[in-house]
Parts: C-alpha cells; structure tokens; sequence
C-alpha cells in the first residue's frame, strides 16, 4: 500500500484553518469521528479526501449538542455511530471505490455508499461525497453542496465604491467574480433552484438603479427593471415565477410583487414610512420585512398573498436591518444596533425566543441561513486604519459559535447569500 492516510476530525477541535470564537461555553466530549482513507495514491485522491476532512469540521458543533441531547430527528446510522464509549470510523477506500460507515466496537458495517471516481472539479467533487456521507448519517442534504453569492470590491481602501458581484462553495473555494459593470451591485440573492441570481446595480457615474439577472448557466446578465428610484432587496419567491422588492418611485418606499414574466408590478406594502428588505418563506404566505413605521427601523411580518396590519416581532437595538428567514420558515435571523455596532440576532417568527450570536466581534451584518438550516453566513467588517478597513464573509453556527472567515484579500464583501 503507497499510501495511508489518517483524517481526525474531533469533537473538540476545530480544523486548523479555522479560528474559533465561541459565544457561550460548551460541554466537552470525547467522542470523535475518525477516517480513514485507504489505498488513495493519486494525488486527485488525496485532495478529495482531505478536502473531506476539513468538510466534517463544520458539523462540530451540531454532532456535540446530538451527543448531549435526546434527539430523535437523525437517523439510526449517526445514533449508533455516536452512542457514549464507542470509537466511530468512516472508511473511504479509493482503490474499491466505497465509502463504508463501521460501528467498530460492534465490528458492524452500518451502510456503504459509492465513493466515484473524482472527475472535473476537485472541490465540486469532494463536497458532494462529503454530502453523501452526511445525507447517510442525517437522511437530508448538508452544508457541502451550498454556494454564497455576495458584493465586493476587490480592494481594502475604505474610499472604494466600485463593487462586482461573485459566487463561491460555502467554504470560499471556487471563487468567481460573475460581473464587471464598473458599479455598485447590492443585495443579491439566488433563486431557490440555484440558477440565478437577482441583484442591484448602481450604474457607473450615475445614481440610477438598474435591476439585473444573472443567469448561471449561460453566464449572462438581463434587466429585469429599469425605472426613476429606488429598486433593491429583491428576493425571488418559491416557483420562481415572481419577485418581492423595495422599490421608492418617490420619497417613499414600499415594498412590491414583480411578475418576471410579464415584468407587471403589484404593491404589497403602503405606509407613509419606508418598508424595504423583504425575505419571503417558502411556503410564500409569510414575509418579514423592515419598517420604519414604529419610529425607527423595526422587523415585521405580514402575509403578502391577503395583506392585513404587519405585526412588529423586533424590540431591540437602536434599529434593524437585513431580516432573512431559515429554510423551514421558523426562524428569522437580522442584524441590529446595539452598542455602537451591528451584531446578529436570531428570533422566532412569531416574535418569540430571541438570542443574540454575535457580541465583540466587529460590525456584523446582512446574516444569511445555509440552505440545511446549521449554519449562518454574515459580513464582518474591522477598521484597520483612518484608509483601511477589513471586510470579510464569515460562518457561525445557528447557536452562534463564529467558525471563521471563508474571504480574505478580495476587498469589502458584503451581502453575502446562501444557495438553496
């Protein structure tokens, strides 16, 4: 055998690439997961594997609370695996090409899973196995196969305006700069099958704003409106069919419905105070959204398909900004002012359960769920200088341990979003 390789990834520690800030203590466990890859001599092999490895390093979090709790959601497979006292082993054998689960106290083989044979993109490909794995131990999708898209500018100085839309995995890798109008693009967002994006641009030297549509299998840009005002915050709904956006036609902005087909408007919104940022469930008969109608700037919530009086679900901080609900619609997650600075707060839908996850830890802002409901992505920014400023896309977990960056050196991110 030319090549064995062992992959470690505990229930303690995190993967070395990765700073850990924890918001709250933890109850140590030594339970761990071991891989093992064996007969993996090519070098294609050996980066899938380890990119695996760092893969895993993500769930740590959630495979500590499954240990500590009675929790009967994940299947048989990951019980087994992570009841007290047992060593736990994953074997990725490339040579037979499987990916077998052991109970190796009981020496029983709990499921074996294709391991093919990486073609393409590496990333792309090891990602998707580590998908499998999880959906094996969960039976839903991971972290693995998500992508972020987000503004930046490409440089550090706090002066720059110019800002490109990009796309990268969850991890940072793969990174993509998709525009180059020379502009501003704000608040971009995927369609939930993945294969748009929607977003703002500023255009170069003027304070027009244009909505575009980035269409990620043909590589190419349309617009889909161009009119006098604001027009920002646009999220798709479910089907795709439609969009929910803040447009302002005058001093005042509402949020409305565009059909994408027949580009046709409807207001949902109408208030003599601002209502913008909207976030749509995926059942579509909740939005939440910004208003400024309680005398600053509040989350509510309000069903766009039959209207009705929002209900204010936010009490704190000096304002609010960005809400975005999770994947099952039961959360909601924004940022707001609280001493001096953006922090991440989390809450319930209904107004319930509120719980801070961010704290001395920069400005944070534009909070972003993954699309399996684990893990929040948000822009943290530290000034470095009077010039200078660091702008970064960071990942915590719902609980709010922030696992680290996943940008560096590609200037201000910000906006970053979630793939569905």
């Amino acid at each position: 055998m030319k090549y064995l390789s062992l992959f470690f990834i505990s229930v303690l520690c995190f993967s070395q690439s990765l700073t850990t800030v924890s918001v709250g203590g933890a109850t140590e466990v030594t339970e761990k997961i071991i891989f093992l890859a064996i007969g993996c001599n090519s070098k294609s092999d050996i980066d899938v594997n380890s990119i695996i490895d760092k893969d895993f390093n993500f769930y740590q979090e959630k495979l500590r609370a499954d240990l500590r709790s009675s929790n009967t959601s994940f299947s048989n497979n990951l019980k087994k695996i992570l009841s007290d006292g047992y060593t736990k082993l994953v074997e990725l054998n490339c040579s037979k090409r499987t990916i077998d689960i052991f109970n190796t106290r009981l020496s029983s083989k709990l499921s074996s899973l294709n391991y093919p044979t990486a073609q393409g993109n590496i990333r792309r490909h090891a990602h998707q196995i580590a998908d499998s794995i999880y959906r094996s131990l969960y039976n839903k999708k991971s972290l693995f196969s998500a992508q972020i898209t987000f503004a930046s500018s490409g440089t550090s100085r706090l002066r720059s305006t110019k800002k490109e839309l990009f796309v990268m995995d969850f991890d940072g890798g793969n990174l993509r700069q998709l525009t180059n109008h020379g502009g501003i693009v704000l608040s971009p967002a995927f369609s939930h099958d993945n294969s748009r994006i929607v977003y703002s641009l500023i255009k170069p030297g003027t304070r027009d704003i244009v909505l575009y549509e980035f269409d990620l299998n043909s590589n190419s840009t349309s617009v889909l409106l161009d009119r006098k005002g604001l027009i920002i915050g646009a999220v798709y709904t479910a089907d795709g069919s439609g969009i929910y956006l803040t447009i302002s036609p005058g001093r005042n902005a509402d949020i409305y419905y565009l059909n994408r087909s027949t580009k046709a408007l409807k207001r949902v919104t109408s208030h003599p105070s601002s209502d913008v940022d909207p976030s749509i469930n995926y059942l579509g008969n909740l939005m939440t959204f910004l208003s400024g109608r309680s005398g600053k700037a509040n989350i509510y919530t309000v069903n766009p398909l039959v209207g009705g009086t929002p209900k204010r679900i936010s009490y704190v901080g000096k304002f609010n900004a960005t809400p975005r609900f999770s994947p099952d619609g039961r959360e909601i997650v924004f940022s707001s002012w609280v001493d001096g600075t953006f922090d991440i707060y989390r809450i319930y839908s209904n107004g319930t359960g509120l719980v801070r996850l961010s704290k001395n830890f920069g400005s944070n802002e534009s909070p972003t769920y993954s699309p399996e409901g684990e893990f929040i992505a948000f822009s943290s920014k530290r000034v470095i200088s009077r010039v200078k400023a660091d702008q970064n896309v960071y990942i915590m977990t719902r609980l709010g341990k922030i696992l680290g960056p996943v940008t560096a050196n590609i200037g201000h991110c910000t906006s970053p979003r979630f793939s569905n």
